[in-house]
């Protein structure tokens, strides 16, 4: 263990625990309390309850399935891909020294050990691996909201009871709204992702591109045009 550290310089350590903190912070920042409502993400959630009550209303449900078919094709197609991701860095592996001479070669690029490397690249496909799962679970969580589509109770009986329209609908949104959460905390991994690739040039840069992923990421969710059209008046 002294060995490893030893190859490892101060900068190293300091960018690889910043680029943690930036990036489970601001999952956790994003997820809880009234930073969560407020985001893009949580704004979205008074559009799934609102589907939810109209489908309730409606007899003919093929629309919203083809929707909701709609929502797991995108999630699938995240799951897929990042399956090839993960794949591809780990064939990296076995020609991790002509990657470090390629590098090498780029300007500003850094010298570093090759324990180092290895654990640059442990780190790139932890994020992915992380995302992998955050993608399928949300593809699961999905597939629930469709049975939850297909058990919802007849147009006719829920007319006749306004309280089990609205814990069915408020229990719908609510699935939505959660696989709709670990869709985006997967999409977050990827941005993530982009960060520790800067991290095989300089450190330096890795901190930098961390802290430029977090101020994009809370643009995008809390101060963009979109929240502002997309907030219910």
């Amino acid at each position: 263990m002294k060995s490893f550290l030893s190859e490892i310089a101060v900068i190293d350590i300091v960018a690889f625990v910043w680029f943690l903190a930036c990036w489970g912070g601001y999952n956790w920042f994003a997820s809880h309390g009234r930073h969560g409502r407020g985001s893009l993400v949580g704004a979205s959630h008074g559009y799934r309850l609102q589907w939810a009550r109209q489908l309730l209303l409606r007899e003919n449900r093929v629309a919203d399935s083809s929707l909701i078919g709609n929502l797991m094709s995108s999630v699938s197609f995240y799951a897929n891909t990042t399956i090839y991701v993960i794949a591809g860095l780990m064939a990296l592996w076995s020609t991790l020294d002509q990657t470090m001479g390629i590098f090498s070669e780029l300007p500003f690029a850094r010298h570093s050990a090759r324990a180092l490397w290895e654990l640059r690249l442990v780190l790139l496909i932890f994020v992915f691996v992380f995302a992998y799962f955050k993608f399928t679970w949300a593809l699961r969580e999905f597939n629930l909201l469709s049975i939850m589509i297909g058990a919802a109770p007849d147009a006719k009986a829920v007319l006749a009871s306004d309280d089990r329209q609205e814990s069915y609908a408020q229990r719908m949104a609510a699935v939505n709204s959660m696989a709709g959460e670990e869709f985006n905390r997967g999409v977050r991994s990827y941005y993530f992702g982009l960060a520790a690739l800067a991290w095989f040039i300089q450190p330096w840069l890795f901190i930098g591109v961390s802290t430029l992923v977090v101020v994009v990421l809370y643009r995008r969710d809390y101060a963009s045009p979109l929240l502002r059209i997309f907030q219910p008046d």
